[in-house]
C-alpha cells in the first residue's frame, strides 16, 4: 500500500514539472495515484508519461480492460481516453482530468503508429457531442458550476475555456474538425490549480483532490470508452 502521506506539495513543481525521481516508491504520485484508481474501480490501470529524469511534465493513467478491448489498437495508449496530471510551467498551474486525442489524420514518416484508427475513442467523443446533448450538459456544468476548463484544437493553436466561456457543442464540433491533419490534437478537460493553492495544502489533500477530479468526469470519460468504468468505493 502506498500510502498519501507520503506526497508533498513541493513535488509540484512550477519551474521543472512533477517530481518523480530520486524518491522512494510510497512517495511518488505515480504509484500513490495508480493504487488509489485500482482500489475506486476495481481494475488495472496503465501509467504513461510526457517527460524524463526526475521531474515529468505530464502522467496519465488509463484502464487496461479498455485498451485490450481494441481490436487495432490495443498495443497503444494514444487511442485510449485517460486520466491525466501536469504541470503548466508557462500557465504556472497544477492540471487533473480527462484527455482524449485524436493523433495524426497525415503523420511524419516515422510517426505512422500515431495516426488515428477506426478504434480510437475520439471517435465515441465526436459522436456523444454530435448526437447526445446529456454529454455536453454534464460538460458545461463541470465547466459553469465547478470550476472545470477545457482545452481543445491542436497541442501547438489550441483554443482554451475557463469558467465563463463554455462553448456550445457545435463550436466545439467545429474546433475539432479543423484540427490541421498534419498536427497531433485532442481533447482536455480539467480541473487547475495554483501555486498559492497547492502551498497551502497537505499532500493528502492535493492526493485527494486529484482523486476527486477523475470521478467528477469518470461519467463523461465513460461515455467515450468502449470498456466502461465503474466504480466500487465511495
Amino acid at each position: 500500500m502506498y500510502p498519501r502521506e507520503g506526497f508533498r506539495p513541493e513535488y509540484l513543481d512550477f519551474q521543472r514539472g512533477i517530481r518523480v525521481g530520486h524518491l522512494e516508491p510510497h512517495q511518488r504520485i505515480t504509484r500513490i495515484l495508480k493504487e488509489a484508481l485500482e482500489t475506486q474501480f476495481g481494475e488495472e490501470f496503465v501509467t504513461d508519461r510526457y517527460g524524463r529524469g526526475v521531474y515529468w511534465q505530464w502522467i496519465c493513467f488509463l484502464s487496461r480492460a479498455n485498451r485490450a478491448a481494441k481490436p487495432l489498437s490495443h498495443h497503444t495508449n494514444f487511442g485510449c481516453s485517460k486520466f491525466f496530471i501536469s504541470v503548466d510551467r508557462q500557465e504556472r498551474s497544477f492540471k487533473s482530468g480527462m484527455q482524449i486525442e485524436r493523433g495524426y489524420m497525415e503523420a511524419p514518416t516515422d510517426r505512422q503508429s500515431w495516426v488515428l484508427k477506426n478504434d480510437w475513442d475520439w471517435h465515441l467523443l465526436m459522436e456523444r457531442l454530435e448526437e447526445d446533448p446529456r454529454f455536453h450538459k454534464m460538460l458545461a456544468r463541470l465547466m459553469t458550476r465547478e470550476g472545470f476548463h477545457l482545452k481543445v484544437g491542436s497541442w501547438t493553436n489550441d483554443s482554451t475555456f475557463g469558467t465563463r466561456s463554455s462553448p456550445s457543442a457545435e463550436e466545439l464540433l467545429n474546433m475539432l474538425r479543423k484540427i490541421p491533419d498534419n498536427h497531433w490534437g485532442g481533447f482536455q478537460l480539467y480541473y487547475p490549480m495554483f501555486p498559492e493553492e497547492i502551498k497551502g495544502s497537505t499532500g493528502p489533500d492535493l492526493v485527494d483532490a486529484m482523486i476527486a477530479v477523475f470521478v467528477e468526469v469518470t461519467p463523461l470519460m465513460n461515455a467515450c470508452m468502449g470498456v466502461q468504468l465503474n466504480l466500487t468505493s465511495d
